[in-house]
């Protein structure tokens, strides 16, 4: 199950849009993560200067917590984050809710790349739609705990 609940968070987590990223002990912020399996790496685009971009200089401790219904995806991550000066990289994941982040679009002297490499993760993974609401209306007639999907905890 941890195989498969591995790769239902990576499938789930490129549908969504936000999590809070919380940075070397400050506060979460929003962020939007471009997962990347493969590497085993969740990339955000920031600014210089920021909780992230300071965390990441220093090769910080971070965590990244999704609660995503319409992915299906909820999620408390851990790992590290790191600066990547990667023009290519950057290149590939710019999207447009980077660039209403940034005055001169792409060409923004204050973009920063972060890599956040997770190590572990708990997660609970779902299928929603018409068997959550079957299994919340059977759990309110039998009185079992309704069987929303997997859950657990995974190792990067």
């Amino acid at each position: 199950m941890t195989k498969d609940l591995k790769h239902a968070f990576w499938k789930q987590l490129a549908d969504v849009r936000a999590g809070l990223l919380a940075a070397d002990g400050e506060r979460p912020v929003p962020m939007s993560p471009t997962p990347d399996e493969e590497a085993t790496a969740i990339w955000f685009i920031t600014a210089k200067g920021t909780a992230a971009d300071r965390a990441a200089t220093g090769g910080g401790e971070a965590s990244f917590h999704v609660a995503d219904s319409k992915a299906h995806l909820y999620a408390n991550v851990f790992g590290t984050l790191t600066v990547v000066n990667d023009g290519r990289k950057l290149d590939e994941i710019w999207n447009a809710v980077a660039a209403a982040w940034f005055e001169d679009g792409r060409k923004d002297s204050s973009i920063q790349l972060v890599k956040f490499t997770p190590h572990e993760a708990e997660v609970w993974s779902g299928d929603g739609g018409a068997s959550f609401l079957y299994e919340i209306a059977k759990a309110n007639i039998t009185g079992d705990t309704p069987d929303i999907g997997d859950h657990g905890r995974v190792i990067f």
